[in-house]
């Protein structure tokens, strides 16, 4: 038995060394050749979409092409498609939509992967819009990328007029889904419209009015102000109390963005509000107009109130502040800055800082002075915090750059032909600052070294500019 043993040892030993000479005949399977596959491609939204690829290989009779896209919208999510050439109706949105032909092989059971992708354009898939007021009467206005204005156009494609009182204009894109697209906002003082982003017809997928969006609209609508949230949402303040609307959801559903009940409190809000994101998470500093104090809110949206610990109230106490807020903003999700009315008829400046998202919650004042140049300050001044920390203040005739931490004001160079600014906005860089006065835009180049020289004007809005907001 043991001599069997070593025999099997020595037999299994000489056979370990035996050298492979590697003398194989492989047989890989043919890759196919795919040409006049572009990368991306323009479709007209409601004409025909048509890609026809040349798809070569040995034995092209084995092949089977397969196409799918991607698209949110659909009932599955996907779009799938079979055949030589992918021919369909292009009836999605004006939107950036992933696509991949599948070429499989029969003979071997393989597919090979081609991805490219699919843009929805239509008049309206790129240029700026204009949210303007002409006598009493909102009106929106289209300007293409060729720069040619296009006046009263909601009127033109809905047929009817828009609600009055304008107050802001919001491009509704999801920042977490790649920003994709999913609308425009129109917000009135007491009412609002929503607008599919590919044809500006009232949407007729999501509720397409303010008092619709919320789940039990109240009786009546005030609005204060609202802000746009990283999904593409609305948040803000409504009757004097704080709404957010509702993300938990796919951004296709009908239930996306809407109201639900209002953060619970006792509490009335002045219009002015300061939101950060920090780490995925929300909070909201808002100011409590009848107790005149600083509050805290989560974006749940919960109320807190002054649930939160000052730090010091050697330069002002945030629970009893003692003033009326006009206006605050926030820099880089760090210093605050309000501008109060006292009952002394003077506008004071609060700096301070705020941990609101993790705990401990803490308020930090850093300073209350009266503003440098009181007559800038008024209910109609129009505000713009840029990231370099200076704020661009709109009052009367003309812009001016407010420098906080020297306290110089220097007005901008462009003159508006003696008209009151009606609104301010920062381009996406921050190196442009647009503003509206008469019937026209005015683009002023603020980057580095420069101080609001002119770089170009629209003119035709009709009525004063509000608002504008832009798609690249």
């Amino acid at each position: 038995m043991k001599n069997h043993l070593t025999a099997i040892i020595c037999f299994l030993l000489l056979t370990a060394c035996y050298k492979d000479k590697g003398n194989y005949d492989i047989n890989m399977p043919l890759t196919p050749t795919v040409s006049g596959l572009d990368s991306i491609y323009n479709a007209v939204v409601g004409d025909s979409l048509i890609i026809t690829p040349k798809v070569t290989i040995g034995n092209s009779d084995s092949l089977v092409l397969e196409w799918r896209i991607s698209a949110p919208e659909s009932e599955t999510g996907f779009l799938y498609f079979t055949g030589s050439s992918m021919r369909m109706l292009f009836g999605l949105q004006a939107n950036l939509y992933s696509a991949r032909l599948s070429v499989y092989d029969k003979n071997n059971g393989i597919r090979y992967f081609y991805a490219f992708q699919i843009q929805g354009v239509t008049d309206f898939t790129a240029g700026t819009t204009v949210l303007s007021v002409d006598n009493g009467v909102s009106k929106l206005s289209f300007i293409t990328t060729g720069g040619e204005v296009k006046p009263n156009i909601y009127e033109t494609v809905n047929g009817h007029s828009l609600p009055p009182d304008p107050l802001q204009l919001y491009y509704m894109k999801d920042q977490v889904q790649g920003d994709m697209a999913l609308g425009y906002w129109i917000i009135c003082k007491n009412g609002g419209v929503r607008l599919n982003v590919s044809s500006l017809q009232d949407d007729p997928t999501y509720p397409n009015t303010l008092a619709g969006n919320f789940f039990s609209a109240p009786d009546s609508i005030v609005v204060g102000s609202f802000q746009q949230g990283n999904r593409g949402s609305l948040v803000g303040v409504v009757n004097d109390k704080f709404y957010s609307g509702y993300t938990t959801t796919w951004n296709q559903a009908t239930s996306f963005g809407m109201f639900g009940d209002y953060a619970a409190g006792t509490y009335n809000l002045a219009p002015s509000f300061i939101s950060t994101l920090i780490n995925g998470s929300y909070s909201y500093i808002g100011f409590d107009k009848d107790k005149q104090q600083f509050v805290r809110i989560s974006g749940t949206p919960y109320y807190y109130g002054t649930q939160y610990t000052t730090t010091s109230t050697t330069a002002f106490d945030p629970t009893n502040v003692g003033l009326s807020l006009i206006h605050m903003e926030q820099i880089n999700s760090g210093d605050c800055y309000a501008y109060l009315k006292g009952a002394d008829g003077i506008v004071y400046e609060l700096k301070f800082t705020v941990s609101f998202t993790n705990s401990p919650y803490t308020f930090t004042p850093v300073q209350k002075r009266a503003f440098i140049q009181q007559s800038l300050i008024n209910e109609d001044t129009k505000w713009q915090a840029a990231i370099n920390g200076v704020l661009y203040i709109a009052s009367g005739e003309k812009v001016y750059r407010y420098n906080p931490l020297n306290q110089e004001v220097r007005a901008l160079e462009t003159s508006f032909g003696e008209n009151t600014v009606s609104m301010i906005k920062l381009s996406d860089d921050q190196d442009t600052l647009i503003a509206g006065a008469g019937n026209s835009l005015y683009y002023m180049d603020i980057s580095t070294g420069k101080y609001g020289v002119l770089t170009k004007t629209i003119t035709g809005i009709p009525g004063k500019p509000v608002d504008i907001a832009w798609r690249p």
